[in-house]
């Protein structure tokens, strides 16, 4: 057992480390050899942010390692201070305390007496790129600010300042460290603070809520901290006291919103600040007057975060007046929707519904059009609404969809989901930290997330200027940009991938035009697919506009159309793959979580977007089981049955084979696919492929061998083209006879040169086996000679004589190289007329110094002129 431990008087800087230590060993258990401070024992109670376990209830007997942070002398350590003599015991320790005589030594010892440790921590967690919640990263500095005064006593070093800025970047919340840090308020204050907070009066500006207060006090004194006392009392968005002092008035604003600027607030009233905290001290004036003045200046410059157009879909799936009801079901359906827009000649003409339209069917209606039954009336608004207004108008309306108007032609729609999701993104904005996993202790961060910071510090510098670049690209044409894809998942798995895929809300084609000069870059153009590359020395990037897609039948190729982002993520394949970064200017970075890909990732399993998902596209399938294997993920139980059911409906017989073909190929590219095979054999899903394909043991050990003949050359590093998949599907299909070969290959569409490789590897790799002399080094090349490397590496897995074995890799690496150093200048000097002579000479003198007979040209051509003497041949 590992146990990580403090001190007997526990504080946030000893809290903070224990929990950085578990981040650093994850197996071990937290226990504390004393009690906690009052305010530590508050935090832990309120917040539970890691399991700690009790003294009483471990075995000093079991514990093998001990990791101190925070002292190193063994009277603070408790119990504990038993193990520091006890055989086996391994000690670690973390500490920033002086040295002294009675130190505790251990085997590991990380000591820096010029930081807090909580920064020593911080640092460390950084350099290890080790992930860190908004909780964690509040701990941190908890222990940071208890330990400098926040930041103000002398002993306060430049590194705790980089410390603090880089959890605050981690989401740390300064509120919780005021609040948990906070000093005790005078009986005057607390008097002051009672008025104030009864006299609190909630202004409604633009759906931002602002609580004013008045009070008055004698004397003078610094009081801004009952504002934030007061803010974390109350659910507003921003607080403004009113505070009378003798003959002048001080004014305290304290913000929590984007849209509440208090520094610019202030201004106005010839104070100052920063947006969340401001402060303006104003004479001469009533009570009644500043707070109409006041009410004035919030009325003016407090805008709208979020408009209609912010959070509106578009472009919107629409249908003309006079479709029949059939149509509207047909449509409804194919693209997933449940309300229409009715539209002729362009212009909104009202809305219908599904349960309208299911009803109209019922009745036998279905002939009818569309304008029949269609609400003319249907709630509208327009693309610069304020999101609050719409929000009340939705609620109050029981309004699903709502057409969003520019003129009479449609821009957009905004629908319950719309609404919700931009609620949502409130919720995560306005609140103090991210809600707790149940039982887990980690926090979860959903749909609103900014990974602003985590772009800049994660990607190459010229790659994320040229998605800064791509950001303007899309406000210089007013269009909306998203980062998706892999390099997206990634990002927040910590990997690298710089795979990077554009999405426009928009003309693709014209925003890569855009971007290729604004980066004077070179661009491709696909004009029937609406994408295009952007290529830059090294790197291609991907744009596409944003697409909806459907299916005509089971199996088919999608049919594509315009749409928004939202519907782009939907047509992708797993929720892991659904997540998109926003670029433009103004929300460069907001990660876009539509269906829980963020959430997977963290409970790292692979799970479809919905329940049709392998019938419309059975590759899929195959790609589930590559990623988990690559992820080391689980794939759903339910994403197991969808798999399990598209099987039983025969739904793989109906699956092109080239499409089949390509996703085999991507899964032997993989870095060990010999478990996605196993995987696949497993669901029974090589039988698509040919009905006597299966996973066996047998199997198994020669894709073994297969990987180990791979993975021995490419340490040989000789940087030589080869093309591994097709080791990997010659192997899968060795054990078939000829005709099943042929058919799994056609069932495959394997493109004539791979399928040609292919079938000289299958056909030729056991006769050259046969024919392999090891003893011979002349044999060996001649038998050699002419073979591909993939047969070579086939053959080096498939035989089972270990010289043979090593004879194929004395090939390789020595006996393919050997040449003649006698050229036929040389030949012509010693007499030799040109003719098929000179073959004859060369290949002679190749099978001599194949056999170590012959090392400097001059042994070469003394060799030549015993074989023929100086008499010319004719």
């Amino acid at each position: 057992m590992d146990v990580i431990t403090s001190h007997i008087n526990t504080d946030f800087d000893s809290l903070a480390s224990v929990i950085a230590a578990k981040k650093l060993y994850p197996d071990a258990v937290i226990v504390f050899p004393g009690s906690m401070e009052k305010k530590v024992r508050d935090f832990v109670d309120a917040f539970q942010p890691v399991e700690i376990r009790r003294l009483k209830d471990i075995s000093l007997e079991e514990v093998k390692r001990l990791i101190i942070v925070d002292t190193k002398h063994p009277d603070r350590i408790g119990s504990f201070k038993e193990l520091l003599s006890r055989p086996g015991v391994r000690i670690h320790i973390y500490d920033h305390h002086p040295p002294a005589k009675q130190d505790i030594k251990g085997e590991v010892e990380v000591i820096d007496t010029t930081g807090v440790l909580s920064t020593i921590f911080a640092e460390i967690i950084l350099r290890k790129n080790i992930p860190l919640s908004p909780l964690e990263a509040t701990i941190l500095c908890l222990g940071i600010y208890q330990e400098t005064g926040s930041l103000l006593f002398a002993s306060t070093t430049p590194r705790d300042l980089l410390a603090v800025a880089y959890l605050i970047r981690r989401g740390a919340n300064l509120n919780i460290v005021s609040d948990f840090l906070k000093e005790d308020i005078s009986r005057e204050e607390f008097a002051l603070l009672n008025e104030l907070v009864k006299s609190l009066e909630e202004v409604v500006i633009q759906g931002i809520r602002i609580k004013i207060g008045k009070g008055r006090m004698e004397g003078f004194g610094d009081v801004s901290h009952l504002a934030h006392q007061i803010m974390n009392m109350e659910e507003g968005d921003a607080v403004i006291l009113l505070i009378g002092m003798q003959d002048k008035i001080l004014m305290v604003a304290r913000s929590r919103v984007p849209e509440i600027d208090a520094a610019l607030i202030m201004a106005q009233f010839g104070g100052g600040g920063h947006a969340k905290a401001a402060s303006a001290t104003i004479k001469d004036m009533p009570f009644e007057i500043l707070e109409e003045k006041l009410t004035a200046m919030l009325r003016k410059h407090i805008r709208p975060a979020k408009m209609v157009r912010d959070v509106m879909t578009t472009p919107v799936i629409v249908v003309q007046w006079n479709s029949s009801i059939r149509e509207a079901e047909r449509v409804m359906t194919r693209y997933g929707v449940n309300a229409l827009p009715v539209v002729k000649e362009g212009r909104f003409r009202g809305v219908i519904t599904k349960g309208v339209v299911e009803k109209a069917l019922f009745h036998g209606l279905g002939r009818n059009r569309c304008s029949d039954f269609a609400t003319s009336d249907a709630l509208t608004t327009g693309p610069d609404t304020p999101i609050a207004e719409i929000e009340k108008d939705m609620i109050e309306n029981n309004q699903r969809f709502v057409t969003v108007l520019s003129g009479d032609e449609i821009a957009g729609a905004v629908t319950r989901t719309d609404l919700l999701r931009s609620l949502y993104e409130d919720f995560l904005r306005k609140s103090k930290i991210s809600a707790r996993e149940p039982g887990t202790g980690e926090t979860y961060k959903g749909f609103g997330r900014s990974i602003a910071g985590l772009l800049r510090e994660k990607l190459p510098a010229r790659i994320y200027e040229f998605l800064v670049m791509a950001g303007e690209a899309g406000d210089e044409l007013g269009m909306a940009v998203y980062l998706v894809g892999g390099c997206v998942r990634d990002l927040l798995r910590g990997e690298e991938n710089l795979d990077i895929d554009i999405v426009v809300e928009g003309d693709g084609i014209s925003f890569a035009r855009t971007l290729g000069k604004k980066t004077a870059s070179r661009i491709t153009v696909h004009q029937k697919f609406g994408t295009a590359q952007v290529i830059l020395p090294s790197l291609k990037i991907d744009v596409a506009t944003a697409r909806t897609e459907y299916y005509e039948s089971p199996a088919a190729l999608p049919k594509v159309e315009t749409s928004s982002i939202k519907k782009d993520l939907y047509r992708r394949d797993f929720t892991i793959n659904t997540l998109a970064v926003k670029l433009n200017k103004r929300n460069i970075g907001l990660l876009l979580d539509f269906f829980g890909g963020q959430r997977d990732l963290k409970d790292k399993v692979i799970r479809v977007l919905h329940n049709l998902s392998f019938v419309e596209d059975p590759t899929r399938a195959f790609r589930a089981i590559r990623f988990s294997e690559r992820f080391s993920f689980k794939l759903t139980k339910h994403t197991e049955n969808l798999i399990k059911l598209a099987l039983r409906m025969n739904i793989f017989e109906k699956l092109s084979g080239s499409r089949l073909y390509d996703e085999l190929m991507l899964t032997f590219k993989e870095t060990d696919p010999i478990k996605a095979l196993k995987r696949l054999g497993d669901f029974g899903l090589l039988k698509v492929i040919h009905q006597a394909l299966g996973f066996s043991s047998g199997l198994e050990a020669f894709l073994q061998s297969v990987r180990d003949a791979i993975s021995w050359f490419e340490l040989l590093f000789l940087e030589e083209h080869y093309e591994k998949e097709m080791l990997y599907l010659a192997a899968l299909l060795y054990k078939l006879n000829k005709a099943d070969q042929e058919s799994a290959l056609s069932r495959l569409a394997v493109p004539l040169k791979p399928r040609e490789r292919i079938l000289r590897i299958l056909n030729t790799a056991q006769g050259i086996i046969m024919r392999i002399k090891p003893d011979s080094p002349v044999e060996i090349y001649h038998v050699l000679k002419d073979c591909d490397i993939e047969v070579m590496l086939f053959i080096m897995a498939l035989a089972q004589d270990s010289e043979k074995k090593k004879a194929i890799s004395r090939f390789l690496i020595e006996l393919r190289n050997v040449r003649s150093a006698v050229t036929g200048d040389d030949l012509k000097d010693l007499g030799l007329l040109p003719g098929p002579v000179y073959s004859e000479v060369f290949g002679k003198i190749l099978d001599e110094k194949l056999m170590g007979r012959l090392a400097t040209k001059e042994e070469e051509l003394s060799f030549v002129k015993r074989l023929y003497g100086k008499v010319p041949i004719t």
